[in-house]
């Protein structure tokens, strides 16, 4: 899961949001917060779950491990004294969608804000990665290959290629697995400077 030989990639983020959403690969979470927490003590990880990945992980578990409580894909039936998508954007300065499922990366591309998540990720401007996790003949669909193209145009977006996974309903190697966390931030980190960058010789007179 976390492949603990792999050599540590560099990650600067101070306040990370994970955005689960409901690939069973979503049950990996909890290991992957213990790794952030003792790879990188100095970024504080806030999760988010969409209703369908709470059927796949424990956010008890998540709480505990993560020492912050789970944040749930959906609006406020009580009043508010502030927006939770407007907090979400605010505090996070890098986001990871982990893992991504077909039906939220079409959503989140064609720019539908209809979740707290979405509407997040639609107005912030701290990079985002995402990590796909498809069934059998997600990645090469017309459909999500033009979705891929248009999060590809935006700026704060970077997406890590799917890696041959074995699916639960065919047995088969037939699958794409999200690529491991080891293999994203490195991008969010490269996607970090370059935002940076490009802030910076904007400003410059």
């Amino acid at each position: 899961m976390t492949a603990q030989s792999t050599p540590v990639p560099k990650f600067s983020a101070q306040r990370l949001l994970i955005v689960g959403t409901g690939a069973l690969g979503v049950s990996s979470l909890p290991g992957w917060l213990g790794w952030l927490r003792e790879t990188y003590p100095q970024t504080e990880t806030r999760v988010l779950l969409t209703r369908q990945a709470s059927t796949f992980v424990a956010p008890a578990a998540l709480t505990a491990i993560g020492r912050s409580p789970v944040f749930h894909d959906t609006w406020p039936t009580e009043p508010q004294v502030a927006a939770p998508h407007v907090q979400l954007d605010q505090w996070a300065d890098a986001v990871a969608v982990y893992p991504a499922t077909f039906h939220f990366v079409s959503r989140f591309a064609i720019g539908l804000a209809d979740t707290p998540a979405l509407l997040a990720l639609q107005c912030t401007t701290a990079p985002i990665g995402i990590a796909p996790a498809l069934p059998p003949g997600g990645h090469e669909s017309y459909a999500f290959r033009s979705h891929l193209a248009a999060l590809r145009d935006r700026r704060n977006v970077v997406v890590a290629a799917p890696e041959p996974g074995r699916s639960i309903t065919t047995g088969k190697l037939d699958a794409s697995t999200a690529a491991p966390l080891t293999t994203l931030l490195p991008m969010i980190e490269e996607l970090r400077t370059k935002l940076g960058e490009a802030g910076s010789h904007d400003h410059t007179p």
